[in-house]
C-alpha cells in the first residue's frame, strides 16, 4: 500500500494556506507484524519534488529524513526544487549515513555541485544521482526501469514519462510490489497436521517430513501472492494525453490543475492577441505574452474520463484560488476548480490540500474481485 502526504499544493508561489510543490509517498507492507506496520521508522518513503520550505513542512508530520530512500524531481522550476539543497543539508546534520537516490534532470546535479562549492556543503552520506535523461534513454532501449529493494518482500519500481511544459518536465510512475507466501492452514488442519515448526518451514518454501513419515511439499500448501499498487505523479504539464501509456493498470493519477478552463482560455487568448493592456497584477502566475503551459481542471478531468481512470487527485493550484470551497463566493476559490473538473469527470475526485493524506490500497494477484475504495482519504497528517 502507498500512503501519500501532500507537503505543498500551490503553484509558483506559496500562500498562507499552501506551500509550493512536494509530495511524500510512504511504502506500507501490510504483511509485516502489526507493530512494525504502524511504526513510522519501518516505513521507507520517497519524495516527489521539493519546493522551498519542504523541510519545514516535514516537521509537522511523522516523516523522518532517515527513512527517505529516494527523491524524484519532475523539472527544474524553482517551486519544485528550491528546497532540495536545504533538505539534503538537514539530513546530513541530523546524522544520516544511509545512501540516498536522487532521480532528477541533469541540471539539478549542476545546481547541487554549485551550492556545495560555494557554501562548503558536505554530506555524511552518499548520493546516488540518476539523471532522468538517462532513464528515458534506457527505457527507449527496452531496458528495465529503476528498482529499489525496500525489504525481503517489498520492491519499488520507478518509471519516467516525458510531459509538455516550458522546460523538460516529467511524470514518475511509482509501482510497489509486495510478495508474500500464504500458508493454507485450513488444508493442513483438514489433513490433521497440527501447528508446529513444520508450518513455518513450509511457508518458507521447504519440503518437510512429519513424525509419521508423511512427506509434505511446500508447493502443495503455500500460495504465492503479490500485492501491487501504482501511482503516477505528474509534474507541470499542459498536455495530459502525454500520460496515456503510463496510466495502464494505474490506481491513481496525481496531476496539476493550475487553472479553470475559463482562466486558461483567457491566458491563451491573451497570448494570441499579445494584449498590451494586460494587467500583470491580476494574474499572479503569468506575464503578458507568456505561455505558462499548465493544465486546467477541466482539461485533466476530461482526459481522465476519456481513458476510464477511476481515481484522480488534483494539485498545484494557482494562488488566485482561495483554499475554501464556496460556490456562492464572488472570490475565486477551490469550488471553481472542483466544478471545472466535475464538468468533465465522473470518477473519484479529490483536490489536494497541504498535509492531506491518502491511502492507495492496491490489488492482490490472487483476488479476482475489484477492490472497493481503491483510494481512501485519511485526513490531515499535520501535527502541532
Amino acid at each position: 500500500m502507498l500512503q501519500l502526504t501532500f507537503l505543498g499544493t500551490s503553484a509558483g508561489v506559496p500562500t498562507k494556506q499552501r506551500n509550493v510543490t512536494a509530495l511524500a509517498i510512504e511504502c506500507l507492507n501490510l504483511y509485516l507484524a502489526s507493530a512494525k506496520q504502524h511504526n513510522n521508522k519501518s516505513r521507507p518513503w520517497l519524495l516527489i519534488d521539493c519546493g522551498e520550505g519542504t523541510q519545514q513542512q516535514l516537521l509537522h508530520t511523522k516523516l523522518s529524513l532517515h527513512q527517505l530512500v529516494a527523491i524524484c524531481i519532475t523539472h527544474v522550476h524553482g517551486d519544485h526544487c528550491y528546497g532540495l539543497p536545504g533538505l539534503l543539508a538537514s539530513a546530513a546534520m541530523s546524522g544520516r549515513t544511509e545512501s540516498l537516490t536522487i532521480i532528477a534532470p541533469k541540471a539539478i546535479a549542476t545546481l547541487l555541485d554549485a551550492i556545495m562549492l560555494t557554501t562548503e556543503l558536505h554530506f555524511s552520506y552518499t548520493i546516488n544521482f540518476i539523471a532522468v535523461e538517462d532513464v528515458l534513454s534506457e527505457q527507449e532501449k527496452a531496458k528495465t526501469d529503476i528498482t529499489l529493494e525496500l525489504d525481503k518482500q517489498q520492491q519499488l519500481t520507478i518509471d519516467v514519462t516525458k510531459l509538455s511544459h516550458r522546460v523538460p518536465s516529467h511524470a514518475f510512475g511509482i509501482t510497489q510490489t509486495i510478495s508474500h507466501r500464504r500458508l493454507d492452514t485450513a488444508k493442513l488442519k483438514a489433513e490433521n497436521i497440527a501447528p508446529s515448526q513444520l508450518w513455518g518451514k513450509l511457508q518458507q518454501g521447504e519440503d518437510v517430513t512429519t513424525q509419521e513419515g508423511k512427506h509434505l511439499l511446500s508447493a502443495d500448501y503455500v500460495h504465492n501472492e503479490q500485492l501491487r499498487a501504482r501511482v503516477v505523479v505528474a509534474g507541470d504539464n499542459d498536455t495530459p494525453t502525454c500520460l496515456v501509456g503510463a496510466l495502464q493498470d494505474t490506481d491513481l493519477l496525481v496531476h496539476e490543475a493550475t487553472y479553470t478552463a475559463e482562466v486558461l482560455a483567457k491566458i491563451q487568448s491573451r497570448i494570441q492577441t499579445q494584449n498590451s493592456d494586460f494587467d500583470a497584477d491580476s494574474d499572479p502566475d503569468t506575464e503578458a505574452g507568456f505561455d505558462p503551459m499548465h493544465s486546467s481542471a477541466q482539461l485533466v478531468g476530461q482526459f481522465a474520463q476519456d481513458i476510464g481512470l477511476n481515481n484522480l487527485i488534483l494539485t498545484h493550484f494557482s494562488a488566485r484560488y482561495q483554499s475554501y470551497d464556496d460556490p456562492d463566493s464572488s472570490t475565486a476559490n477551490m469550488s471553481d476548480i472542483r466544478i471545472d473538473a466535475q464538468s468533465a469527470y465522473q470518477g473519484n475526485l479529490w483536490l489536494a490540500e497541504d498535509f492531506a493524506q491518502y491511502l492507495v490500497k492496491g490489488k492482490s494477484s490472487t483476488s479476482e474481485s475489484k477492490v472497493d475504495n481503491e483510494v481512501e482519504f485519511l485526513g490531515s497528517a499535520r501535527e502541532s
